[in-house]
């Protein structure tokens, strides 16, 4: 079944591009008003302006940095003063590091660890008695392939990934009864700006999807009757996944490390 969002609000985090924009279009298309949350306000007002003339939705934009402390809690804060509701929460907000630890700033695995990890759950604890209540929308945090195993390489980023994995599916389980769908979305490789801003695609591993591709798959997933507390996009990542979780640590360790290393 074809679940319709009419009448209700979706904040998307992490909304200027990527897969960010295209939950923004799908769920636009499906009659949802959104809330775009990212740093870019002009990307972001490009995109509102076109969804409002397409699907006749409300679009509010709020520029924001949500890697700072207490960001979720202002951003509740801000919709509750305007008098908006949440009724999906899709945190898609986040960025990757790639390179030895050794090597890596500081400053800028902090706020890879602020931005994946404590956002996301600031954001959900500040939003969830909401979406509860509502019951009319979903969860969606968006994990990775990443998350299935440590990668050498790009340890802080696999390891928040693993964190927003594990964080969802048990979220999913405590909400279980509650008529609210929880998602973690793991895809693998996407033709976003994701790589631009880690500079290449070797890090890449396998054939890319697109953004649409990936969408699809969360929404096929929200769908269902019983939706699944995560989903793995694209077939070849959904076996790649499944091997990682069989074989011996070491083993999938090793594979991650050739996968990405490129020093």
């Amino acid at each position: 079944m074809t679940m319709t969002y009419a009448g209700t609000t979706a904040l998307i985090t992490g909304a200027s591009s990527g897969l960010g924009a295209e939950f923004a279009g799908q769920f636009a298309a499906r009659g949802s008003n959104l809330v775009l949350v990212a740093r870019r306000a002009d990307r972001m007002e490009e995109l509102a302006q076109d969804l409002r003339s397409r699907h006749g939705v409300t679009v509010t934009v709020l520029p924001l940095d949500l890697g700072r402390a207490g960001a979720g809690r202002q951003l509740f804060n801000e919709l509750t003063s305007r008098g908006i509701a949440v009724d999906t929460l899709i945190n898609n907000a986040g960025f990757a590091t790639h390179g030895p630890l050794v090597e890596e700033d500081p400053d800028t695995i902090a706020s890879e660890i602020s931005l994946n990890v404590a956002a996301l759950v600031d954001i959900t604890r500040a939003f969830l008695p909401g979406l509860l209540a509502s019951g009319k929308g979903a969860l969606v945090n968006v994990a990775s392939t990443a998350a299935f195993q440590p990668i050498p390489g790009m340890a802080v980023y696999g390891a928040t990934k693993a964190f927003v994995l594990s964080f969802t599916e048990a979220v999913a389980h405590e909400t279980k009864n509650s008529g609210l769908s929880v998602l973690a979305l793991c895809p693998g490789a996407t033709r976003t700006e994701f790589f631009e801003v880690l500079g290449g695609e070797s890090a890449a591993v396998g054939k890319m999807q697109t953004p649409e591709q990936v969408v699809g798959t969360a929404l096929k997933a929200l769908d269902r009757k019983d939706t699944p507390g995560s989903v793995v996009s694209g077939w070849a990542n959904r076996v790649t996944a499944g091997f990682a979780q069989r074989m011996p640590r070491a083993v999938t360790v090793a594979v991650a490390a050739r996968a990405v290393q490129d020093w």
